[in-house]
C-alpha cells in the first residue's frame, strides 16, 4: 500500500513539475512568416520589424502583424545583420564585408564601413557604437560607427554565431550550429546563460523592448520568445531510467573482519530528479540516520567476515532524470548580507580539504575577484580563474585545496573541493553533491561517479556549478556548466563536506576492525542502468 501510494503521489508531483514554465526565457510567446524565403538579419524600429532577406537581396518592414509595410533594395548582395539606431538602418553584407548605414524612408545609403572582419554575420546597436559578430572568426566587436575602429573584442559563444541583439545591458547571440540563443555579459565578456533556438537554423535577433524575436532561416518565421517574466530555472524530463547499485565490500584477508558498518546514501526528489519508486535496499538496513547537511544515509551492520568472504549492499529506484538550467540576471542578484545566516555560516565555514585562510588559497580569490562585490560575479570569477588553471587528470590524490590548485590537476572531486575553497574563502556558501551517472547509453553502467558544487546566490538560492565540466574550450560550453546539468545524473548526496557518516566522499563509506594481523579490503561499486519502458 505504501508503495503504491508513493508511486501515485510521485507519478502527479512529476506531471505537475514537468509542465512547461509559462515564462521560461526562450518559451514561444508567438511566430509569424518571413516576408522572404531566406530570412537572415532582424531589427525592430520602435513599432514595426526590418527583415533582411538573402535570396531576394532586399529588406522587408513588417508590422506586428506579419503584413509588409515598405520593401527597401538593399546595398549589397549577401544582406545579414541589421540594427536600427532609434533614426538610420545598418545593414552588414557578408559578400562584400561592409556594414552600411541606410536612411530608412527610402533606402539611400548615408555611409559605407568596411567591416573589420571577413564575415560581419549579425549587427546590434548599442547605444553609442555597433556590435557585430563573425562567424568565421567567432568573436563580438564594438565598432565604432563613424569610421569602423573595432573599440572591443571578445571570442563569441559558439563557432557559427548569426545573429545579435542588445536590450540596454546584456548581448543576445544567436547560433546556428548548437541550435541556441545566449545571453552575454558584454561588459564581463561572458556566456551568463542560453537556451535552445526555437527552430532549426536560428539567424536574426531582435529586442522590442520586453521580448526577444529571432527568424529563423529554415522555417521562415519570426519567433517571439520570453526574456525575463520570473522565472528562474526549468527542469524538462527525458530519461525515465531504472538503477540497480551494487556495492560488494570484499575481505582479501589473510585475517577476518571483526565488524563492517556501511553507510549508503539514500537519494531523494530535486529539482533535476523525480523518484518514481521508494528506494529499495537489500539487505534491510539496520537503521537510516541523517548527517549535520540533512542527508539521509541507510547504516548496515554484519558480523564477522572470512577471508575470501564477501558483502553486498544493492539499491534499486525507478526515477526520472531532467536537465536543469538556471536562468540568472547578475544584476538582479542579491548581497552576500542578503544570504539567511544559517546557510551563510554552515556552508562558509573551513574544513580540513579547504584551508580557507592558507595564503595561497587569499593570494588566488584576490588575484581572480579583485574589487567585485555582486556575488554572482565573485562566483563566476573564480570559477573562470579555476579552469583556466586546472587540467582533468587522475594523479595526485585528495590533497588540500591549496596542494591541489598549485600543482594544477586533478579529477572532479579536486576540482569540486578547491572551487569550493575559492568561494567559501570569498564569502559565497557552497557545498557538493555526487550522483550515479548514465554514461552515454540509457542502458549503461558507471563505476567512477561524479561530483559538482552548488553555490548560494541571494534572490536565487542554490545553482549548480561544474568546473570539471566547464572545463572547455568554446564560452557557451562553460556556461553550460555554471547553473546547468544536464539528464545524465541521479544525485544521491548533498553536503558540505566532512560529514559524520560519509565523511568527505559520497554514495557509500564503510568502516570495519579486523580480528589480528593484516588484511585487505576491496570495495566495489557498480551502477547499472535500464531505461524504463514507456508508461511506467
Amino acid at each position: 500500500m505504501r508503495k503504491a501510494l508513493f508511486r501515485a503521489l510521485s507519478l502527479l508531483s512529476v506531471v505537475l513539475f514537468s509542465l512547461p514554465s509559462a515564462a521560461a526565457p526562450g518559451k514561444i510567446l508567438g511566430e509569424l512568416k518571413t516576408p522572404g524565403s531566406c530570412p537572415t538579419g532582424l531589427a525592430y524600429d520602435g513599432s514595426a520589424f526590418w527583415v533582411a532577406d538573402r535570396k531576394e537581396d532586399k529588406l522587408f518592414r513588417v508590422d506586428l502583424k506579419g503584413a509588409v509595410l515598405k520593401t527597401l533594395e538593399t546595398p549589397g548582395y549577401m544582406p545579414s545583420g541589421l540594427a536600427f539606431d532609434g533614426k538610420h538602418l545598418w545593414v552588414s553584407d557578408v559578400e562584400e564585408a561592409k556594414v552600411y548605414k541606410l536612411d530608412p524612408v527610402d533606402g539611400t545609403v548615408l555611409k559605407t564601413l568596411d567591416s573589420p572582419t571577413a564575415k560581419p554575420v549579425g549587427l546590434a546597436w548599442g547605444g553609442k557604437g555597433l556590435w557585430l559578430v563573425d562567424d568565421k572568426e567567432a568573436r563580438i566587436m564594438l565598432v565604432d560607427p563613424g569610421d569602423g575602429t573595432v573599440l572591443k573584442g571578445f571570442r563569441a559563444p559558439a563557432k557559427a554565431s548569426t545573429g545579435l541583439a542588445f536590450d540596454g545591458r546584456y548581448l543576445w547571440v544567436a547560433d546556428r550550429r548548437e541550435d541556441r540563443v545566449y545571453m552575454v555579459s558584454p561588459e564581463h565578456e561572458d556566456v551568463i546563460f542560453s537556451f535552445r533556438a526555437p527552430g532549426s537554423f536560428s539567424y536574426g535577433l531582435a529586442y522590442d523592448g520586453k521580448d526577444l524575436w529571432n527568424a529563423d532561416y529554415q522555417d521562415r518565421k519570426l519567433y517571439r520568445l520570453a526574456v525575463d517574466d520570473g522565472e528562474v530555472s526549468a527542469s524538462s524530463a527525458t530519461k525515465r531510467e531504472h538503477l540497480e547499485a551494487t556495492s560488494s565490500i570484499l575481505n582479501y584477508g589473510p585475517s577476518a573482519l571483526k565488524t563492517l558498518r556501511a553507510y549508503l546514501a539514500v537519494p531523494s526528489d530535486r529539482p533535476n530528479q523525480r523518484l518514481l519508486s521508494v528506494p529499495e535496499f537489500t539487505p534491510q538496513p539496520k537503521s537510516y540516520v541523517q548527517d549535520r547537511y540533512g542527508q539521509k544515509f541507510a547504516v548496515f551492520d554484519f558480523a564477522e567476515i572470512r577471508a575470501q568472504g564477501r558483502k553486498d549492499i544493492r539499491l534499486t529506484v525507478d526515477a526520472e532524470l531532467m536537465s536543469e538550467a538556471h536562468y540568472v540576471f547578475p544584476h538582479k542578484v542579491g548581497k552576500l548580507s542578503d544570504i539567511p545566516k544559517d546557510i551563510r555560516e554552515t556552508y562558509t565555514r573551513d574544513a580540513v580539504k579547504f584551508a580557507l585562510h592558507d595564503d595561497f588559497i587569499q593570494a588566488k580569490v584576490k588575484e581572480a575577484v579583485g574589487g567585485e562585490t555582486n556575488p554572482y560575479w565573485v562566483a563566476r570569477k573564480l570559477f573562470d580563474w579555476l579552469i583556466a588553471h586546472m587540467e582533468y587528470k587522475l594523479a595526485g590524490g585528495w590533497e588540500t585545496a591549496p596542494q591541489v590548485l598549485k600543482r594544477g590537476h586533478g579529477s572532479c572531486s579536486e576540482y569540486t573541493f578547491s572551487y569550493l575553497a575559492l568561494t567559501r574563502a570569498a564569502g559565497i556558501p557552497s557545498r557538493y553533491v555526487g550522483s550515479y551517472v548514465v554514461r552515454n547509453d540509457d542502458a549503461s553502467w558507471d563505476d567512477v561517479f561524479h561530483r559538482w558544487a552548488e553555490i548560494y546566490l541571494p534572490g536565487y538560492g542554490w545553482i549548480p556549478v561544474d568546473a570539471n565540466a566547464g572545463d572547455r574550450d568554446e564560452p557557451g560550453e562553460q556556461a553550460k556548466a555554471f547553473g546547468g546539468i544536464d539528464d545524465r545524473f541521479l544525485i544521491t548526496t548533498a553536503g558540505g563536506g566532512d560529514s559524520e557518516y560519509m565523511d568527505w566522499g559520497y554514495n557509500l563509506r564503510q568502516e570495519w576492525t579486523a580480528a589480528n594481523g593484516k588484511t585487505k579490503v576491496r570495495v566495489e561499486d557498480v551502477a547499472e542502468w535500464s531505461p524504463l519502458p514507456s508508461g511506467r
